[in-house]
């Protein structure tokens, strides 16, 4: 049975030099191509490859936000090599979480040894997407969120946190209004507050977290409770537990 397998990146030289290099090997299939992370996640979503060589920079949708889109359903996971020119300094979190890539630009003799390793780490797949969570967590946490990534039946697109009024907590998903329409997230509220810029976006109840940007008016209620009224005139009430941080907001 043949190895099959996705090229992503978005400069087409590159995808034709990874595809050259394959050529070489009878017992590999190349399924297709990708020029970008929406391309990408629909690819695998649906190709089921065994290998993606994924170029981490790409406009729109990096290599991390590729993986992270990518159905959690997609059983059994692919395994990735990352094509990158990231420093060094990154390169050796990629190396300590045995996540194999290729430093552009690059030569055969290093490509062979890329592919090996992801042959070898495909027979152990079962354990290939846990070697990667540590390292994907550890880049979540460098910078803010800035925008959302919305899946909607077969089409991705994207959602600029700016643009967001308030998230609401719908069971384990997460509802994101915007003055113009709603989108559901599959994810918790605790899990996106803790990618969002603690001094733009506010907890305020369990189940709501609203953008401080957005808001018009609060309105103190009774013990300890306000009405946020957003733009648009979207009212959202805080509870008890949360007050201290419109508290801290007032006397900002």
């Amino acid at each position: 049975m043949k190895t099959r397998v996705l090229i992503v990146d978005d400069e087409p030289i590159a995808r034709r030099g990874i595809r050259r290099y394959l050529a070489k090997h009878n017992d590999i299939e190349v399924v297709g191509e990708a020029a970008n992370g929406i391309s990408a996640v629909e690819q695998i979503n649906e190709l089921h490859p065994d290998i993606v060589f994924l170029d981490v920079q790409m406009p729109d949708l990096d290599g991390f936000g590729v993986i992270k889109n990518v159905e959690t359903s997609t059983d059994p996971a692919p395994v990735y090599v990352f094509v990158t020119a990231y420093d060094a300094h990154a390169l050796r979190a990629f190396e300590v979480h045995a996540v194999d890539y290729l430093l552009k630009p690059y030569d055969k003799e290093r490509f062979a040894n890329a592919l090996v390793h992801a042959r070898q780490v495909l027979e152990r797949r079962g354990n290939a997407n846990r070697d990667l969570e540590p390292l994907l967590e550890s880049l979540r946490n460098l910078r803010p969120l800035e925008r959302f990534v919305v899946k909607d039946k077969k089409r991705i697109f994207f959602v600029s946190v700016s643009n967001v009024l308030w998230i609401e907590a719908t069971g384990n998903y997460a509802c994101i209004h915007t003055a113009k329409d709603s989108h559901l997230l599959r994810e918790t509220l605790a899990h996106l507050e803790e990618k969002l810029a603690p001094h733009h976006f506010i907890r305020v109840r369990k189940s709501a977290i609203v953008n401080g940007a957005s808001i018009l008016e609060i309105r103190p209620m009774f013990d300890g409770v306000y009405d946020i009224v957003l733009a648009g005139g979207t009212v959202v009430s805080s509870s008890r537990r949360y007050a201290h941080k419109l508290r801290a907001l007032l006397e900002s």
